[in-house]
């Protein structure tokens, strides 16, 4: 539960990157089912198609659309707990312990987060092609992490040996 006093929960998705896949989903399902329709009235002589044919044609329209929409997944949601990330092929839930910084430098497409084990995690629902969106959702994600910075206690200071 977020405190009173922390920033408010961040949640995004690439709004270009759907936009193109949707569109790119419907070309790919409309033409193939015009071509799965007109079929039958395309025979050669040498090759017959057959209503299953026909169906077959259709369905894989709708199966690709469907698989061109599964690209458009990627989703990011953070708020005072941690982050939660949703990419192609998975998703990853970090707290903010586990962070150390969210890089988003004009030379990239995404957003990276810097992870306190010297990995980068890419973040690939925060694109450059979203323009101020993703730059928002970038700085609310710097956001929440330097107020965890400061809810956590200051480390112990070193001591040396003269």
């Amino acid at each position: 539960m977020p405190s009173p006093g922390s920033p408010p929960a961040v949640s995004a998705v690439p709004r270009r990157w759907r936009l193109l896949c949707a569109v790119l989903a419907a070309v790919v399902a409309a033409g193939l089912a015009v071509v799965g329709l007109t079929l039958q009235g395309n025979a050669t002589g040498v090759v017959t198609y057959t209503t299953a044919d026909e169906i077959a044609v259709v369905l894989l329209g709708v199966l690709l659309g469907a698989g061109i929409l599964a690209l458009g997944r990627m989703r990011v949601d953070a708020d005072a707990d941690g982050i939660r990330v949703r990419n192609l092929l998975g998703s990853r839930e970090l707290p903010w312990r586990a962070i150390r910084a969210v890089r988003f430098d004009a030379r990239f497409r995404w957003a990276t987060l810097l992870l306190t084990n010297d990995d980068e995690f890419a973040v690939l629902a925060l694109q450059a092609a979203d323009g101020e969106r993703a730059a928002a959702a970038v700085e609310g994600l710097r956001a929440l992490l330097a107020a965890d910075r400061a809810r956590q206690p200051a480390p112990p200071p070193l001591l040396y040996d003269d």
